[in-house]
C-alpha cells in the first residue's frame, strides 16, 4: 500500500492521478512451459494462445488473491473498499478509499455447472470476463495477433450460454474484452444485461483482434452498454506496434471513434493497467495527462466526466439491478 513503483499501480500513485477505482482483476497466468512466445507474421506477429487450464489449477491460486483483495481492505479501510454496488463505490469515493470492484478475468475457477459460483458472489465478485485469450469451458478468446478479425473461433458452449444465464440473474457483469467474436453475438443475442467490453479499443483503427468492430461497437451501444480505452499501444496504433514513444493523441482517436459510432454515453476508460506492456502513460500517476489532452482536443467537461467514472457507473448501476 505504500507503492514500490513497479507495474502500473500502487496507492501513492493512484492518489497522485485521481484513481477512484475500477475493476480490480483476479488472473491465474498459465504455465511458462505454456508461453509460446511471439512469432512474425505477414505484416505483424501473432502471439499464440495457451492451452486450456482446469479448475483445479485456477481456483486455489484465484481464492489467494480474492483473499489478499479483502485482507488488504481489513487492513486498510481507509484506503481500499471492495464494492459490490454503486452506493458502496460513492461511498468509498466520498472517503477517498479505492473503489475496487472483484473481477475474474478468464472464468477458469468456476465449474462447467457453476457450483462455485455462489461463493465467489458471496466473496464480493461483481464481474466476469468468461475467458482470457486461452480457451475455458464456457468459450473461446482471440489470440494476440495482428493483423486479424476477432473472429476466430466457434461461440459460447453449453456452459458458456448457462454462465450468461447466471450471471444475469445475479446481477454480474459479463465482460467481452477476450471474447471472440461469435462469442461476443452469443452473449449480445441472450444476455439481459448491458454488453461490456472492459477494455477494447476499435479495430476500425488498429486491426487486432482484441479491438471490436463498429458493428460490435453498435451492439454494445444499441444495448445500453460500455467499451474502455484499453490503453496498450498494440491494441492503439495503426501498425500494432509495441512502442512506448506513441502520443496520447493516438488514444483521442479511438475514443472519438468509438463516440462517433457508439454516442458519448457509451464510452468510457479501461486502461488496462498491469496487464499490457507498453502505453502512451507511464502509470496511473500520469492519467492526468490523458484529462489534459482531451481538454486540449476540445472536450467539454460533461464529455471527461462522462468518460472518466461516470458513464461506467450507470452501467454497473443498470447490471446490478440497483
Amino acid at each position: 500500500m505504500t507503492g514500490r513503483g513497479e507495474g502500473h499501480l500502487d496507492l501513492p500513485r493512484m492518489q497522485t492521478g485521481g484513481f477512484f477505482g475500477g475493476l480490480f482483476a483476479v488472473f491465474v497466468p498459465s504455465p511458462a512451459a505454456d508461453r509460446r512466445g511471439f512469432h512474425r507474421i505477414d505484416g505483424g506477429y501473432d502471439v499464440p494462445v495457451p492451452a486450456p487450464m482446469s479448475q483445479e489449477r485456477a481456483l486455489a491460486p484465484a481464492l489467494a488473491m480474492i483473499s489478499l483483495l479483502h485482507r488488504i481492505e481489513r487492513t486498510h479501510p481507509e484506503s481500499l473498499r471492495v464494492c459490490r454496488s454503486t452506493a458502496d463505490i460513492h461511498s468509498a469515493r466520498n472517503d477517498r478509499a479505492i473503489a475496487a470492484v472483484l473481477h475474474l478475468e478468464g472464468a477458469e475457477p468456476i465449474d462447467a455447472d457453476l457450483r462455485a459460483l455462489d461463493g465467489l458472489y458471496a466473496a464480493g465478485l461483481r464481474s466476469i470476463g468468461p475467458v482470457w485469450s486461452r480457451p475455458t469451458v464456457f468459450g473461446h478468446g482471440v489470440p494476440f495477433k495482428f493483423p486479424s478479425s476477432p473472429d476466430t473461433g466457434p461461440g459460447l458452449t453449453a456452459a458458456g450460454r448457462s454462465l450468461v444465464a447466471a450471471c444475469n440473474d445475479y446481477g454480474i457483469v459479463l465482460d467481452l474484452a477476450h471474447l471472440n467474436e461469435r462469442g461476443f453475438w452469443d452473449v449480445a443475442q441472450m444476455s439481459r444485461a448491458p454488453l461490456v467490453a472492459s477494455h477494447s479499443n476499435a479495430h476500425a483503427l488498429c486491426p487486432h483482434a482484441r479491438n471490436l468492430t463498429d458493428e460490435q461497437l453498435r451492439a454494445v451501444a444499441d444495448s445500453g452498454g460500455i467499451v474502455g480505452l484499453n490503453f496498450g499501444t498494440y491494441f492503439l496504433r495503426p501498425d500494432g506496434a509495441l512502442d512506448t514513444a506513441t502520443p496520447v493523441e493516438v488514444m483521442l482517436d479511438h475514443i472519438d471513434h468509438m463516440i462517433d459510432v457508439m454516442g458519448e454515453a457509451h464510452v468510457g476508460l479501461g486502461s488496462d493497467f498491469d496487464g499490457i506492456h507498453r502505453a502512451p502513460i507511464a502509470d496511473a500517476a500520469e492519467l492526468p495527462c490523458l484529462i489534459e489532452a482531451m481538454q486540449a482536443r476540445g472536450y467539454s467537461q460533461t464529455r471527461i466526466q462522462r468518460l472518466a467514472g461516470e458513464n461506467w457507473l450507470r452501467v454497473l448501476e443498470s447490471t446490478w439491478g440497483e
